[in-house]
């Protein structure tokens, strides 16, 4: 699959999943903060954007820095969506 497709669909499973999370905890500062960073990173692929305004690095190391659930579905997510676009990252300066 193309780099780009997986972490545009990774992108996508990720803010399924926080928009879950936010209906149970609406009021999270964290999940607030990681939902928008996920939408924007949706915003700039789609447009074509400069892809080093993606900001969803770290956003595993902040979640477990608030809650502390690593067999979380939604870290999990996270975690393959970083790695997706560290790949497509490495492939767009090649």
């Amino acid at each position: 699959m193309d780099a780009m497709l997986e972490l545009k669909k990774q992108i996508e499973q990720v803010i399924l999943l926080l928009e879950q999370r936010l209906m149970d905890d609406p009021d999270s500062p964290i999940l607030k903060t990681l939902y928008y960073r996920y939408v924007k990173a949706e915003e700039i692929l789609t447009n074509n954007d400069d892809i080093k305004k993606i900001m969803i690095i770290g956003g595993c190391r902040a979640y477990l820095d608030a809650f502390s659930d690593y067999m979380n579905p939604l870290l999990i997510e996270m975690d393959k969506a970083e790695k997706c676009y560290l790949k497509y990252e490495c492939e767009k300066i090649n």
